[in-house]
């Protein structure tokens, strides 16, 4: 990529610097990814990149402020320095400002060694599996659609108190999209993968073709409540939204649904009637993440000043009880509360639940199987409710059988609400979020059953 490796600019960069203090950190990631459509290969390809990012901490004296400048390849590190440098200067003092990080965290990784990598090779035994699928689908008459992707990427993190911290993280996912000869039916499965080795690209294709069967008597149904059961995909997409907005100053200052009424959070409420547990936890088998922070821009989640923090595991909600709220070191300082630093990765489980996906249908008299959920946004911050659509698969079970499919719907719900009202879990299963997968890969949920889902009105989207 260039003739400096990464820790090199680190130090470069921490060389030059003549601030108060400064956190650099390098990025060096690789990709490879397979794209295909109507039963055929169309793309592959690999990549690779760099970022590298200072951010510098000076004292005009009226308080500490910060000031970060990213470059993409290898740039010229004085420039860097110095744009990062005057950045500070021009930003003013910063109202989260607390004394950088000195302590290394537990896994701070190989400092010295070369960054991870990957390539095309990663799909070796994927892609003939592909191809067979490809074979087998044309027997049927259908078609699939979808791409897999994995990358690599190696941060390497020093600091002006000593920090130097390594993390690699892998990254992978696929998505396999079904459709009629005539285009009329379209269904989806997906998997989030660190390797490609625990990919079953013949269990994709199975359950593209089961749905994809399933779709061939259509059902109109009006809008209304229905006994609805949420796949993994569908949950994770949800609870993702409800992580993101887990953020304590939000909730102390009343901007968000965990701000208690009349002032303060709801930490100690209970939220949901299951005893559910949501978590995070860097070392989750399968879905290991960072273990230190690694922020380019504070916001109320994350502050430049906690760069190297560390990341250990968290119950969010324990027992059905929110437990804990995301909280950079300002706040917690301000608050005498912990500071709780987020994770890369979202768990949901009930420690109870016994039950297959397929054991909650055949338990069904009459309701709703989704598929996934997309084009999510929200409507209101005060109860979070968002609205979104259904889509790839709306599925009608009777009798403890899906009997056809259904119309999309719009639905309008919030997830926290939704915590209070699921009535059964299913056991944990790692999932692909199907809206978030761009940004958020590593989660594992289970399937729930909402007796009274809100799907608010019919919608055309196929």
């Amino acid at each position: 990529m260039s003739r400096y490796r990464a820790q090199e600019l680190v130090e470069q960069a921490l060389a030059a610097s003549s601030a108060d203090g400064q956190v650099a950190y390098v990025v060096d990631s690789s990709e490879a990814n397979l794209r295909w459509a109507g039963n055929s290969l169309t793309t592959n390809g690999a990549m690779r990149s760099r970022q590298v990012v200072v951010i510098s901490f000076v004292d005009g004296g009226a308080g500490m402020a910060a000031g970060t400048v990213a470059r993409s390849g290898t740039p010229d590190i004085a420039e860097l320095v110095a744009a990062s440098e005057q950045a500070a200067r021009d930003a003013g003092p910063a109202e989260d400002a607390v004394p950088l990080v000195s302590d290394a965290p537990p896994g701070s990784g190989d400092w010295d060694a070369d960054p991870a990598e990957t390539s095309i090779g990663v799909f070796e035994e994927f892609a003939p599996a592909l191809g067979e699928a490809f074979g087998r689908a044309r027997d049927r008459d259908d078609l699939l659609f979808g791409y897999a992707e994995h990358s690599l990427s190696t941060t390497y993190l020093g600091s002006s108190t000593g920090l130097r911290l390594r993390h690699d993280q892998p990254t992978g996912r696929v998505e396999l999209n079904g459709k009629s000869s005539d285009f009329s039916r379209s269904v989806w499965a997906g998997v989030g993968t660190r390797d490609f080795l625990d990919v079953s690209v013949a269990g994709l294709a199975a359950e593209v073709e089961r749905k994809l069967a399933w779709s061939r008597r259509r059902i109109d149904l009006p809008a209304g409540r229905y006994e609805t059961l949420l796949p993994p995909s569908a949950v994770s997409d949800l609870m993702i939204y409800a992580y993101w907005t887990m953020e304590a100053r939000d909730a102390d200052e009343g901007r968000n649904v965990f701000a208690k009424a009349g002032g303060g959070s709801r930490i100690g409420e209970r939220l949901a009637a299951l005893p559910l547990r949501l978590r995070s936890d860097p070392d989750a088998p399968g879905l290991e993440s960072a273990p230190f922070q690694v922020v380019g821009g504070s916001s109320g989640a994350a502050s430049v000043f906690d760069n190297g923090m560390a990341t250990p595991a968290v119950d969010w909600i324990s027992d059905g009880v929110l437990t804990n709220l995301v909280r950079p070191r300002a706040w917690a300082l301000r608050t005498t509360a912990p500071a709780t630093a987020a994770v890369d990765n979202l768990i949901l489980e009930d420690p109870n639940a016994t039950a297959s996906l397929e054991e909650m249908v055949a338990s069904t008299d009459r309701g709703l199987l989704l598929t996934t959920l997309w084009y999510i946004r929200e409507v209101d911050p005060q109860t979070l409710l968002l609205t979104g659509l259904t889509r790839d698969g709306v599925f009608l079970v009777e009798g403890g059988e899906v009997t056809g499919a259904v119309n999309n719907f719009r639905f309008n719900e919030s997830p926290v609400d939704l915590l209070g009202r699921i009535t059964q879990a299913s056991r944990t299963e790692r999932t692909l979020p199907r809206e978030w997968n761009d940004w958020f890969t590593r989660a594992a949920m289970p399937a729930v059953r909402v007796p009274d889902f809100h799907m608010s009105s019919v919608s055309p989207a196929s």
